[in-house]
């Protein structure tokens, strides 16, 4: 049986990020985005969870402080799905039944 986490439990990978690379190492938003070749404003929406984090951007990471891109790639999955269960009532569908 499979534990069933509440979608509030799953974090978003850009303020996980800046709280265990950037702040702990004392770096500015400024001083990342230049070091991983992106935008000031790009990373500082991700960084604060207002954008999704993209394969290259994970690479980015990956290179600049040795997480695992893939691991980071699941942290955003994983996100997604939990924000997108808080509205899965919108959707307003229900399981397809075979037409006899």
């Amino acid at each position: 049986m499979a534990l069933k986490m509440h979608p509030l439990n799953f974090v978003h990978p850009g303020p996980w990020l800046r709280r265990t690379y950037v702040d702990h190492l004392g770096l500015t938003v400024t001083e990342v985005s230049a070091n991983l070749g992106v935008s000031r404003q790009n990373m500082s929406l991700f960084l604060n969870g207002h954008a999704s984090l993209s394969a290259v951007m994970a690479m980015r990471f990956e290179k600049a402080f040795g997480i695992s891109a893939d691991t980071l790639m699941r942290m955003q999955a994983a996100y997604d799905i939990a924000q997108a269960r808080l509205r899965e009532g919108e959707l307003g569908l229900e399981r397809v039944k075979k037409v006899a």
